[in-house]
């Protein structure tokens, strides 16, 4: 089937509607925090965990959050044939994402958590002066300040979240193809993966266990709401198809037009010969 999405207004405002939230999401990116008041015994008793560096450093990060979608709809162009999958599914995704970055950053920028090693990044050397006050490095003590919700594990729940969800509707493992293992395990893979990323940032002394927890249902919230913009339910008989190539195929059908995949499912099912109806039984 050709690209039904081909140049058209609609594809047009789209594009401008991501390139509208991937903007806003560097732009928030830069933005200074809330500064929350940090009691000195809540500073020595929550936040004064060692530094470490990421088990997932943010180059690491972005080459799976960016990669897991693209190889998912090259495998849906080049193994399934299917150019219409392949694009809505990166439409699915990178609405996810934009949606996904903006949510978590406002919640980053208005709550202002200090991170559990925010005591290190305030004090390098461990010595508090008489006259509280930060002296380390400023960038390191702003961004100390951008704990809840956690950015790795929304990230990664998002875009491995949108990878399960069309693995799990291609597959139909809650629709027509239930009852295998090894089904169930190719959907959960990614989701899997991605919860290794949300509890390195525990390991690392970058985020609290709240932070994980709600940066990863956000992420994945946000990933099935937009999968379910351009797919049909995993749990119906269309599951992973595209409901643009669905709607067109029913308007194909109830406009008579022949080349509808309904109608000739009725035309085969016609007996031969030119026999009637009423000889169906032959």
């Amino acid at each position: 089937m050709a690209l039904i999405r081909s140049a058209s207004f609609n594809l047009f405002i789209e594009i401008v509607v991501r390139i509208m939230l991937f903007t806003t999401f560097c732009y928030m990116e830069t933005m200074i925090p809330f500064v929350r008041v940090v009691q000195k015994a809540e500073l020595e008793t929550y936040y004064m965990y060692p530094r470490v560096d990421s088990y997932v450093p943010g180059s690491v990060l972005w080459t799976i959050v960016l990669a897991v979608p693209c190889l998912i709809s090259l495998m849906a162009w080049a193994w399934y044939n299917d150019c219409n999958d392949a694009f809505e599914i990166l439409l699915s995704w990178s609405l996810a994402l934009g949606i996904n970055g903006v949510l978590t950053d406002m919640v980053k920028l208005i709550v202002g958590r200090p991170r559990p090693d925010f005591y290190y990044r305030c004090f390098p050397d461990g010595v508090e002066p008489k006259v509280l006050g930060c002296t380390g490095d400023l960038a390191d003590i702003l961004e100390g300040r951008k704990s809840f919700p956690s950015g790795h594990s929304s990230l990664s729940f998002c875009s491995l979240g949108t990878a399960s969800l069309w693995i799990c509707g291609r597959l139909g493992v809650l629709s027509r193809r239930r009852g295998s293992a090894v089904r169930v395990i190719s959907c959960l893979l990614p989701l899997m993966v991605a919860t290794c990323i949300a509890l390195s940032r525990s390991c690392d002394y970058h985020h609290h266990w709240e932070d994980i927890l709600v940066g990863s249902v956000l992420g994945f919230t946000v990933a099935i709401f937009c999968y379910r913009q351009y797919y049909n339910p995993l749990s119906s008989d269309l599951a992973g198809v595209p409901y643009i190539v669905s709607c067109v195929n029913s308007a194909k059908y109830f406009n008579g037009k022949p080349d509808s995949p309904v109608k000739e499912i009725k035309e085969e099912a016609t007996p031969l010969l030119g026999a009637k109806k009423d000889d169906k039984w032959i």
